[in-house]
């Protein structure tokens, strides 16, 4: 699969990245437990980085391989719908398939959530060969 500029040689803002390391320090309990399936390829050998800066926004978790971004939405997010869907676009526009999932599905049916992301990544992977 060939590189894209998605994450290397972007500008990147030093007040996005002071940002993106404090999120990384302050995780949500559903980040948190979804970052433990996820961290050091557990997840079907799929790579994940968390709180990745992309096109601009920090993002939550993206697997560079499978060209996916994994988001979780507390209650702020049912306030803010345009501005997620505006950054869905972006992000869409840029390759990228966005997978949403409010942090109640991940506390409650974590096997659930990891079987979609796996899958996502696994469709990217068969695509890619055909």
């Amino acid at each position: 699969m060939p590189v894209k500029n998605i994450v290397t040689d972007q500008k990147i803002d030093p007040e996005k990245l002071r940002r993106a390391r404090e999120l990384r320090r302050e995780m949500t309990p559903a980040e948190r437990r979804l970052w433990q399936a996820l961290r050091s390829n557990r997840l079907g050998g799929f790579h994940f980085r968390r709180q990745q800066i992309i096109s601009g926004f920090i993002v939550d978790f993206h697997c560079h391989a499978a060209d996916l971004v994994v988001e979780l939405d507390g209650d702020i997010h049912l306030s803010q719908r345009e501005n997620d869907a505006e950054r869905g676009k972006v992000l869409s526009e840029a390759g990228l398939r966005v997978y949403r999932f409010r942090n109640e599905q991940v506390m409650e049916d974590l096997q659930k959530v990891l079987r979609i992301i796996l899958e996502a990544c696994r469709d990217t992977e068969l695509n890619a060969r055909a």
